[in-house]
Parts: structure tokens; sequence; C-alpha cells
């Protein structure tokens, strides 16, 4: 099945290719024709199937422009009612349809102010648009098509009452479409109260999950969850990564663990203000964090298409959960990897997950403390080839010819690489870093911000006024800094040198944990 073959018009196909869709996902084949025939449709598929274009392109086609909406979605978060009107939006840019989210949160204004001058699509969560109805700055009286998109979330979000007030602002002869991962008995009630002689199509969690998502467990006791994290994280280097927490108190602590070993992590929970929400989530999409450690219910209506690895730090509590958690990787037909840590206890839980789901999570060994280093290695020639491809290092060849006078090559490049990385040494798995007497600071500054270790040195030194020589190994990572100094001292250094400027930055200083290997530099 090909996009070409459901006849769609020029504009509408133009946008789809501009978009990127090259051939339409199983939802898609399956929905988008009885859409366009008028059918009313009930299509259980989870997130990741595709189902946004799946009822969006068909939207786009029969959208018959005019002063009040022709079409209404209902979503049930904010993120998801901006993601689908902007998935919609590009969809009908070549048809010039008008699409507006609607959501709490957002002035209200403004949303009235769009209304008057005429929208034919209206992407919103359901409080938001009872408010438009009760004030009659949005009518529903021309709406054709009326679409209740993650029903089942909206459902665990109490909408219900919500969801059957608009749909009595909708005139009944109207084409209903009706979308849900999982379908509980309030759902079903929906349908029949509301819908025509429903289609129902059901697209098999197996269809989904399998081809672009590689589904791994490693056995881990609870106790060395951190440590086991910090293995996988250094030998995968996600793109960008979703761990899943059971609660909020999870996130907390494993965000703070991650940042205290040097990872680029933030938390997301249901005790965030909305402006710090949207703060965190617009830095993960723009890639400025690497990690996001989060709840389920703070990770609803997320969709991020660039996330590479999903990471269920607990193991979900239900099959629907585990497959709408690794549906956030694997999008837009790229290649993901969902990885579950199981404690020996979960073991029959995790054998329910893959029943459910009917699919196979394969068992693997934690990476060893030789294969991080290994990794480590492997990520520091990516820098170095990165540097020779981009010219950089040309200033340095007077000074190379020179040592080569009176070294081989392969010790100056050794010695280099000593210089801007550090001893690389292997340790046991769990092997605290720290020398005995000192203690193990975590400082925010890196080798992106132009630091060195003499600047550290200089730095710690003179702000402290220890002598340099107390001052023990210094790890200079991408982003981060680790330095050791006497336990006796780490007050006096924390106190000293939290807030100051360094390289033009404003750094922050803390004691850290132990990282279970490390690249060391003194």
């Amino acid at each position: 099945m090909r996009f070409e073959d459901f006849g769609l018009s020029k504009e509408t196909m133009k946008a789809i290719s501009e978009i990127g869709y090259e051939e339409p996902t199983p939802i898609q084949a399956s929905v988008i024709p009885m859409i366009m025939g008028g059918s009313d449709i009930i299509g259980q598929a989870q997130t990741g199937t595709g189902k946004t274009a799946a009822f969006g392109i068909p939207i786009v086609e029969m959208c018959k422009k005019g002063e009040r909406p022709f079409a209404i979605i209902l979503e049930p978060t904010r993120e998801l009612a901006v993601q689908v009107a902007q998935e919609i939006d590009r969809i009908g840019s070549r048809k010039r349809i008008r699409v507006l989210p609607v959501y709490g949160g957002k002035s209200i204004e403004n949303q009235i102010k769009a209304l008057k001058h005429g929208v034919d699509v209206v992407v919103g969560t359901p409080g938001r648009i009872i408010d438009h109805i009760n004030r009659k700055t949005l009518s529903l009286s021309a709406v054709r098509v009326a679409v209740l998109d993650e029903a089942d979330e909206m459902l665990n979000m109490g909408f219900i009452e919500d969801i059957e007030t608009i749909l009595k602002e909708v005139p009944e002869a109207r084409q209903t479409l009706l979308f849900s991962a999982t379908m509980p008995q309030p759902i079903i009630n929906i349908a029949k109260r509301h819908m025509h002689e429903p289609e129902k199509i059901r697209i098999n969690p197996k269809d989904v999950v399998i081809p672009q998502i590689k589904q791994v467990f490693y056995e881990v006791r609870e106790g060395d969850k951190i440590n086991a994290l910090s293995r996988l994280l250094d030998v995968e280097n996600p793109a960008l990564a979703i761990i899943f927490c059971h609660t909020k108190l999870e996130v907390d602590e494993v965000s703070m663990k991650l940042g205290q070993l040097g990872y680029n992590a933030s938390a997301l929970h249901g005790d965030f203000t909305q402006a710090r929400r949207d703060e965190v989530m617009y830095k993960f999409r723009e890639g400025m964090l690497d990690i996001l450690v989060a709840t389920d219910v703070a990770a609803r209506g997320l969709d991020i298409k660039n996330v590479s690895h999903v990471i269920n730090f607990s193991i979900p509590q239900n099959p629907d959960s585990y497959v709408h958690r690794i549906g956030r990787t694997g999008r837009a037909g790229k290649s993901g990897i969902a990885i579950t840590f199981v404690t020996p206890r979960e073991y029959r839980h995790l054998k329910l997950i893959e029943q459910t789901a009917r699919t196979v999570i394969d068992k693997k060994k934690l990476p060893s403390a030789q294969d991080v280093l290994k990794a480590r290695e492997k990520n520091i020639l990516k820098d170095i080839a990165g540097i020779i491809e981009e010219g950089k290092h040309v200033k340095y060849m007077e000074a190379v010819k020179k040592l080569s006078e009176q070294h081989s090559f392969a010790d100056i490049a050794s010695a280099a690489f000593f210089a801007a990385y550090g001893e690389i040494k292997e340790q046991a798995a769990g092997e605290q870093t720290e020398t005995k007497g000192m203690v193990r600071l975590f400082m925010t500054i890196g080798r992106k911000d132009k630091i060195k270790v003499p600047d550290i040195v200089k730095s710690i030194a003179s702000e402290a006024n220890i002598p340099y020589s107390k001052i023990g190994d210094i790890d200079v990572l991408e982003k981060f800094t680790f330095v050791e100094v006497p336990a006796e001292l780490a007050d006096r250094v924390i106190r000293s040198v939290d807030d100051m400027i360094m390289k033009g930055k404003r750094i922050k200083i803390q004691q850290a944990t132990a990282r279970p290997a490390q690249v060391n530099k003194k």
C-alpha cells in the first residue's frame, strides 16, 4: 500500500512528501480509506503507530473551509494538543488548512481572537474546549468530524463527562473517530452512545513494537541499579533517553544521582509547575538535555522523535504501561532500544508483560568495567577524528615537528591524549573512585566551556587558599568536571568555589557520588 493509492489531492501528496512520510503504517493503511469513505472508526492502536496522520490526512482532504470549525480533535494533555495541531498543520500546509491548538495555561484572549478570524480544525483539551463553548467563543455547529484521541488517557484523567458534554454540542450528522490504546468499559460505552456502526480496527502491539524497537532486559538487584544505569549510559551513549520510574521520589533521586555522576539529566513529574515542565521539555526536545527521568503520568503526551533509548528503571506496573513507555522510542520509522531493569522477584511480572503484549524481551548481560573503558576510548577517538576533520589541529603542527626530532609520533600522540583526557584506569564494578582520605567533588563546567586542568587547579588553590599539591585527580568531561581534594578541606573548597565565575560561567560545586569506572587526570 502506498499513499498514492488513497486518491489524495496533489496538495496533500506534496505536503506528505515534504514531511518525509514514505509509506503508510499499518493503522494508516487500514483507517485512511475507511475515513475517506465516511465510516465511524474505533481504532485500537498504541502510541507511535502513526495514528495522528491516520486521521489527520483524511480530515485535511475532506475539509470544507468556512467561518466555523470543520473538525474538532480532543486530546488528554496540552502537549498532545500542540503536537497533533502541529502535525495536522504540516499535513494541511499546501491546502492552507487553519489549525488551532486550544488548551489551558495559555492566554484565552489570543485563542478567542484566532477563533473569530476563522479556524478549520480545533485541537484541544476538554476543559478549555468547554470553557470556550460556555463563553460562546467556539461553535461546534458546523463540525463534520469529531476525533477522540488517546481516549483511555482521557478516561484516566477524569474527562469522560467533559467528552459527553462536548459531543452533545456537535451535530449528530457527523463522523466520529475514536482512538485508544486500550478499551476499558467506559470507552466502549461512549462508542455505543455516540457512534454509528463504527468500523473496528485493532493494530496488534506486536506489529507496532517489534519492527522498530529492540527490547532487552537486565537482571539487576535494587541496590545496583544506579551502577548498572551508569554503565549502560556510557556504553550505549544514547542520543536522547527517557528513564521511567514508578514514583516522584524515585525520579528525583535518580535524576540527582545522574547529575552527580556527570550526566546531563533532568527530572519531570507531577509536582512541576507548567512553566518548569515547559522549560524541561523545550531543553529535551532541542537536545540541550540528554536524559529525561520521568513518571508515567508526567510523560503522557510526549512525542519526541529522536528518542533513541527508553529505560525502565522500574519495571512497568502493567503491560499497557510497558507498551506506552517503549512507544516513546522508534518513532517515525526510526529504530529504538527499550531497556528494562528486572529484579529477581520480578521475573513473573516480566513474563506477564511478554505474554500480554505478545512480544519477546531478550535477556542481556550488563557491560563490564572493561566494556565501559572501551566505550570511552571509542568516544575519545571520535573526538580526535572530528578535530582533524575540522582542521582545528593545524596550529600545533610546528610543535609536533619539533617534538618529532626527539620522540616518535606514537609517543607524541599518546602524550597529547594523556594531556587532554588523562589516564584511563580499569576498575572493578562498584569500586569507589576516590583515593583514600580524599573526597570527590562535582563541578558544573567541562571541556565544552574551554576549561583545562591548570585552570581548575589555579582556581581552587587561589579561592580556597590551599596548596596546589593538596589537589588530587581531576577529570574534565564534556560538560562536567570531577576533582579530588582532602576530606578535611572539602567543605572549604565547596564554600570558596561554589557560585564563582570561571571562563565566563557561574559554576556550582558539590560532593559527588562515585562512578564505577572513571577516567582520572592529574
